[in-house]
Parts: C-alpha cells; structure tokens; sequence
C-alpha cells in the first residue's frame, strides 16, 4: 500500500480531543471512521435530548441547529487535516473557517438521530483546506455546505 492509498483509519473521542481544542458542551464530533488522510471521511455525531441547545431550540419540538452542523462539518475537517499531518503527537492543533459557502439545510434533524458528516477534500493552498460536506441521517441528505478552515 502507498502512502497515497494508505488509510488512516479512524479516530476515537480521545484522538479527536487530541487533534482539535474543542470541548464540552462545543465539541460536536463523537467519532470520525473511514478516514483517507485529509482527502475524505466521515464523522458522526448521535444527537441526544439532552445537549444544552435545546433548552431554547425548541422547547417541546427540539430541532438540531443547522449551524452547529456546519460546526461539526469543520470539526470533522479538522481531525482530518491534523490527522493526516500527524500534529497530534506533538499538540493540539487551531483550525480556524476562513469560509462557508453553497449551505442548504434540507430536512430538521432531532434528538436520537445518528448525524454522519461526509467531507471531501476539494483543494489545499498552503495551510487552507477547502472541503464538501454532506451531512445526512439514515443515508438521507439533511444538510451540506463547502467550507474551508486555515491550521495555526
């Protein structure tokens, strides 16, 4: 296998926390599998009723906010950058969104549903990655976006 085929494989609540500062109650990315360096993945988020935005979105009919999924889409990203660049041995790693762009949210997501982030690595231009993300449920599209994030 080369090293342009060689796949990373996947990363675990503590190699995410080991590649991104996120934290509780912001770190939105439980799990990232069938990483492929920084070139694609999948991240999955399990949304519980629980989490403290649906105190207030809504109050009896929670609904899952569009924008933390375009958070996790980046979070997600940025396990891979940092991942396939092997920053986590040494430090946890800022990666910042430069852009988003082309965002659509096409069906609401709830508390039980299993979110998988699908990121594409469209480009790289020095420390800017840009990415496709899909975000979907049960196979279904709910969400997609290009976004692209800068390491520091």
């Amino acid at each position: 296998m080369t090293d342009a085929t060689k796949s990373l494989g996947v990363a675990d609540i503590q190699k995410i926390m080991a590649c991104i500062p996120h934290r509780y109650p912001f770190l939105l990315v439980d799990r990232v599998i069938e990483m492929d360096g920084d070139a694609s993945g999948v991240g999955i988020k399990n949304v519980t009723v629980n989490e403290p935005q649906f105190t207030g979105h809504f109050p009896g009919r929670p609904v899952f906010p569009g924008v933390l999924m375009i958070e996790a889409m980046a979070q997600t990203a940025g396990v891979l950058v940092v991942s396939s660049r092997g920053d986590d041995e040494a430090a946890v790693s800022t990666v910042l969104f430069t852009t988003i762009d082309k965002v659509k949210f096409r069906k609401p997501v709830i508390p039980g549903d299993s979110l998988r982030f699908h990121l594409t690595k469209i480009a790289r231009k020095r420390n800017i990655w840009f990415y496709r993300g899909e975000a979907k449920v049960d196979g279904v599209l709910v969400a997609e976006a290009e976004l692209s994030a800068m390491v520091m």
